[in-house]
């Protein structure tokens, strides 16, 4: 791995990016009810959805998510108490008739379950979260670590990163340590990485390939101007492209 070719080549793709040259700008999170940015139905809106997107298509998920919130009998779902409160069958149906849950059990399951952690242990305010950690990315990520099961798949590894991503775009936060965020190996990510030279095609297929991406990624970045979390956009684009920019 030739670490300074790589880092000329991703100066050339953030040019493309910022040039608008990689094509697709919209991104699935665009799908939102413009809320305000501060408020704390905005970092619900933004956090629920996320950990139900999972091997499947983002821009259908944030799609439905947005028409839901929509329905003014639907949009309860996205209030923690209202939630917690709901019978388990209504539940079900709102997200199950909107297609955000595809999975009719272990979806509205997981949606409760971030509702029940939101209300009994932030209070009722997810930005409680954020506010008792510091607006650390690390402190928020060790904490959530910490309680894993009451953070159903925001706990992972991939989705923890690119939900704290969203939440420093679409929200007021404003985290004292962005550089604490990884690279969010998702399919598209690992696909550029091996463009790149940073992994191998092997590598890519490998059970491991999340991990073996944001730890090659925070190696190849250390010492550099570039905050790995700021790679995302550029490099998801690039390959849901196809790579027809050349860098």
């Amino acid at each position: 791995m030739n670490r300074d070719r790589i880092l000329e080549r991703i100066q050339h793709l953030l040019e493309a990016y910022h040039n608008g040259l990689l094509g697709g700008e919209k991104m699935p999170e665009d799908e939102n009810p413009a809320l305000p940015r501060d408020s704390k139905e905005n970092y619900l809106y933004f956090t629920l959805p996320m950990a139900l997107n999972y091997q499947r298509n983002s821009y259908t998920l944030w799609e439905c998510a947005n028409r839901m919130y929509g329905d003014n009998y639907a949009r309860k779902v996205f209030d923690s108490r209202s939630v917690c409160e709901m019978d388990e069958e209504e539940l079900r149906q709102i997200l199950v008739k909107y297609r955000v849950a595809l999975q009719p059990n272990r979806h509205p399951a997981i949606w409760h379950t971030l509702c029940q952690t939101i209300e009994n242990r932030l209070d009722g305010d997810i930005r409680t979260l954020f506010w008792q950690n510091d607006c650390s990315v690390q402190k928020i990520k060790e904490f959530i670590q910490q309680h894993k099961k009451e953070f159903p798949y925001l706990g992972g590894n991939k989705i923890c990163n690119y939900w704290l991503y969203v939440i420093g775009q679409r929200t007021d936060m404003e985290f004292c340590d962005w550089e604490a965020l990884s690279i969010a190996p998702d399919t598209h990510v690992i696909q550029a990485s091996v463009r790149l030279g940073i992994l191998t095609g092997e590598e890519a297929e490998h059970p491991d390939a999340q991990l073996i991406t944001a730890e090659r990624w925070k190696e190849l970045l250390v010492g550099s101007d570039f905050i790995p979390i700021a790679l995302h956009t550029p490099l998801w684009l690039w390959s849901r492209g196809k790579f027809t920019i050349d860098i």
